[in-house]
């Protein structure tokens, strides 16, 4: 069994399409069908079903699927603890982030090339369970997001600072001045809403539900950037957490008077999971961005 033939399964078990997964490996579908087939051999079990054209994963492969993450997680962070022992400041971090933190995260990456320039950042934006899946299969090295803090002992979750649920709306709205509005005179506007595919729209669900109000969203969808063009149109208001006005300086958040409207804004990592020195500058560059600002 070999590292390359593990990594050749995961990604294969990923799309559940050879073809697809030896494109994404830069490699033949021979070679990729031959490598899985070795694998299999020396393990003595069938890995895939294969139908026709179609794989999915038998038993003994969805067993097998962790492990083989895991293990080509432990030779990454094998290699890892070696460039941090003799101080290479070379390699990549992968970090996710929803929309509402993108902006902490790119001037948190400015800073952080500033004293890593050799290191590659890589950002993946997506809701909150999108980045949940990733960072359970070791895709991201963390992700910023308003998930909670959490008992599941397989993620590490720290608390970053508060946010507020808020009514988004153009400068040019006549209620673009108010200090606070109610979620009664929120269902007078015509609203667009995050699908709930979004942890936001969840939230905001449960709120209403808890103020026994209810909302109607003329239309929903699954892109924030998008969501808040509509916003700046004119035409249309939302609502989000009042950090998600991100490259929207014509739009407001009017903070909405009602209980339970905050959120806590998190950095999650994956437990027992070893920290290269580059991932821990991050993580301290932003808790040190929380000080600076008052925000912890």
């Amino acid at each position: 069994m070999e590292l390359r033939q593990l990594k050749y399964f995961v990604r294969a078990a990923e799309l559940l399409n050879f073809t697809q997964a030896a494109d994404d490996l830069y490699i033949t579908q021979s070679t990729l069908s031959h490598q899985i087939k070795e694998l299999e051999t020396s393990l003595n079990v069938l890995l895939f079903d294969r139908i026709g054209r179609r794989v999915k994963l038998t038993e003994s492969g969805e067993i097998m699927l962790e492990y083989a993450r895991r293990t080509i997680r432990q030779a990454e962070e094998a290699k890892q603890v070696l460039m941090d022992l003799n101080n290479l400041k070379t390699g990549k971090i992968i970090i996710g982030s929803t929309y509402g933190l993108v902006n902490l995260l790119l001037q948190s990456a400015t800073e952080f090339n500033e004293e890593f320039p050799d290191i590659q950042i890589q950002i993946v934006l997506g809701s909150t369970s999108d980045l949940m899946q990733k960072i359970r299969s070791y895709e991201i090295d963390c992700m910023l997001s308003f998930m909670p803090s959490s008992e599941d002992n397989q993620l590490d979750v720290m608390r970053l600072f508060s946010a507020n649920l808020s009514l988004i709306l153009h400068t040019s709205h006549p209620w673009s001045k108010l200090k606070k509005i109610t979620f009664q005179k929120i269902a007078e506007l015509p609203l667009v809403l995050p699908s709930q595919s979004y942890s936001i729209r969840n939230f905001l669900d449960e709120t209403l539900l808890k103020n026994n109000m209810q909302l109607k969203a003329k239309i929903e969808i699954n892109d924030i950037h998008s969501l808040l063009d509509l916003v700046n149109s004119k035409k249309w208001c939302t609502i989000l957490m009042d950090t998600s006005l991100f490259h929207f300086p014509e739009l407001v958040a009017v903070p909405i008077e009602s209980k339970n409207i905050t959120r806590e804004a998190t950095i999650t990592f994956p437990s027992g999971i070893y920290r290269k020195a580059s991932l821990v500058f991050f993580q301290n560059l932003i808790m040190k961005k929380m000080v600076m600002h008052n925000l912890v």
